[in-house]
């Protein structure tokens, strides 16, 4: 820490370095945690700049945190984490295009919330809005609805801080290559410090859904399931082989709240919590567990439906309940009603087990599984890691389980092992952001094929030292094995049990931190005795605002900050963020009510 502080101390001190030694990063789930060497919170451009600077003159690695919604390692590091909660305001709007430019801080809710106030939203969001947006285009986050795609499809343009310090523009029609791989950058290009964002107008939407017996789902799949309404979820109860369909479209209707009851409130959410808690004990109880929990709230018989007016930015939030592990894959559309047949004849253990070759003996697993769709086959120029469907539609299935006050579910890994060969054998992807474990990066490589290749090209030329490469990124996409060799990637030393519950104490280094270059010589002497760094800036260094710079022109260059500085050094204790402790942030849209938050009102 002392070479680091030194290194600190030979830069410009009029831009702050605002960073914490004593911060435990958490997942949003609580999967993982870790202890980050330095928790940086910059508040402007130039402070960005300089934390990649010095990163690299300080052999770090940074990974770049908003939420931590990813329950795997993703967002883990031993090394330098950085929030932009502080770098997140509006800087431009266009209502004539009805566009937000904004930094890439800002979180989903914010962004709504100060669209709103010009008449625009978002046009399509996942379950919930407390990702920042630049975490939500890194991870190829999407809604569900046949109208719209990837949320990286409403990306006009980026900017993007690289490893050399220069922030560069790029968009479809400037640096095409360095945006096709940032809109799914999956944290591992650089710093995307701003993002031009294309909206629709602000409207209400009225919502309704019923539960329905998953015959009649099936049926209607490649007819009005998917068609009827803008946007169109789905949750499958694989032992009462029912489904809620929840739907949603336009409308100038006035709000209306959704019908309440009893049950939707604390009694419904702490009845499921402790039941579930049960199964872990009790596995045999979960079919009864889905028939009741769910019977309670959207009645035993299918046909009960209820609906609700809301505006658009918060009627698509849904309540994820609990901490969960999720594993989501995508394929084609037209190969639904296959996988939800052979998956519920695995998991009801009908005659032929769905011809998925592993046990379910004893298994039992928890309910509802989510069925969403989207369709970014219309859309150009695709991300070079857009993990849908080229060809048309795409279904996406979510193997959810629940991790009842913090507690691992018994079925995870075999359940899991098999949800993952089923998707394999029917040619899926998995969702970036999701606990996919038993698939191997061969098998991405071979789905992605020269997309991946172009990707990863992209990549090494903007990061060729690997500062914001980790032990994700080479499990998952196979960076680092091989020949290929990043000073500045950060492996997995160890994993083990911490609390709270079953979480995992994750610990890692980078690897250049095991050789003399652990840390940059804080100087070196120079003929005239004067003293300078040991690893000399070269100058190419527009100001932070020209950034229309071309990428090629950039590509093997180091840039510096305008005014690189010296730094505001704070060592509070820092346990974790709101976000990593809250309970409530499992709540899409909590509201509360006579019985409590209202968890149940949709699922």
């Amino acid at each position: 820490m002392e070479k680091i502080q030194q290194q600190i101390a030979m830069t410009d001190p009029s831009i702050p370095f605002r960073a914490s030694t004593s911060h435990t990063h958490y997942t949003w789930a609580k999967t993982f945690q870790c202890r980050p060497e330095l928790y940086i919170t910059p508040h402007t451009l130039e402070e960005i700049q300089k934390v990649v600077n010095l990163a690299r003159r300080c052999r770090r690695r940074i990974v770049v945190v908003g939420c931590g919604h990813s329950p795997s390692i993703l967002t883990c590091t031993s090394s330098w984490m950085v929030n932009l909660d502080h770098y997140s305001r509006v800087l431009n709007v266009d209502t004539e295009k009805k566009t937000l430019l904004v930094e890439g801080g800002i979180r989903l809710r914010q962004l709504n919330n100060e669209a709103n106030n010009v008449g625009l939203t978002m046009p399509n969001l996942g379950s919930i809005d407390e990702q920042s947006i630049v975490g939500a285009i890194a991870t190829a986050t999407h809604g569900s609805a046949l109208k719209h795609g990837l949320m990286s499809e409403s990306v006009k343009s980026l900017r993007i801080v690289l490893a050399n310090g220069q922030a560069v523009r790029c968009s479809s029609d400037q640096n095409q290559d360095l945006f096709r791989a940032a809109l799914v950058s999956l944290g591992a290009l650089g710093i995307i410090t701003e993002v031009e964002f294309q909206m629709r107008d602000a409207c209400n939407i009225e919502w309704e859904q019923s539960l329905q017996p998953l015959s009649k789902i099936l049926g209607t799949w490649d007819t009005t399931l998917w068609t009827q309404k803008e946007y169109t979820r789905v949750w499958w109860m694989p032992y009462t082989k029912r489904a809620i369909v929840w739907t949603a479209e336009r409308t100038d209707k006035p709000l209306r709240p959704a019908e309440s009851n009893f049950y939707g409130g604390s009694v419904g959410f702490h009845t499921y919590h402790n039941l579930l808690w049960l199964s872990n004990y009790v596995p045999s109880i979960l079919p009864w567990v889905e028939w009741f929990v769910f019977g309670m709230q959207y009645g035993f018989k299918p046909g009960l439906t209820t609906s609700a007016v809301e505006p658009l930015r918060t009627g698509l939030l849904m309540n994820c309940l609990y901490s969960q592990f999720v594993n989501e894959w995508a394929l084609p559309l037209s190969k639904g009603p296959e996988a939800i047949n052979r998956l519920s004849a695995w998991i009801n253990r009908e005659a032929g087990g769905g011809d998925i070759p592993f046990s379910n003996k004893g298994l039992y697993v928890h309910c509802p599984i989510e069925v969403r769709v989207s369709d970014t086959s219309r859309h150009e120029p695709r991300p070079y890691l857009d993990n849908t469907n080229a060809d048309g539609p795409t279904l996406y299935l979510n193997a959810t389980l629940y991790r009842a006050y913090l507690q691992d579910p018994p079925c995870k890994d075999r359940y899991y092992e098999a949800f993952e060969w089923l998707m394999r054998e029917m040619g899926a992807k998995p969702h970036y952001a999701k606990n996919w474990q038993f698939t191997d990066s061969s098998y991405i490589e071979q789905a992605f094929g020269d997309e991946l290749k172009q990707w990863i090209k992209v990549r090494n030329e903007a990061d060729p030292e690997g500062m914001f490469l980790g032990e994700w990124h080479k499990q998952a996409l196979g960076l680092g094995h091989g020949d290929t060799q990043f000073g500045l990637a950060e492996r997995e030393v160890e994993r083990k049990g911490a609390k709270p519950g079953d979480c995992q104490f994750w610990r890692g280094a980078v690897s250049a931190s095991t050789s003399a270059r652990e840390t940059v010589a804080a100087s070196a002497s120079s003929d005239d005795g004067e003293e300078k760094p040991a690893f000399a800036l070269k100058v190419h260094s527009p100001s932070a605002s020209s950034s229309g710079d071309s990428y090629d022109m950039m590509r093997g260059s180091e840039a510096r900050s305008m005014m690189l500085s010296g730094s505001e050094y704070d060592e509070d204790d820092d346990e974790g963020e709101v976000t990593d402790r809250d309970d409530r942030r499992f709540h899409g849209n909590p509201k509360e009510g006579f019985m409590g938050t209202q968890v149940f009102d949709k699922m």
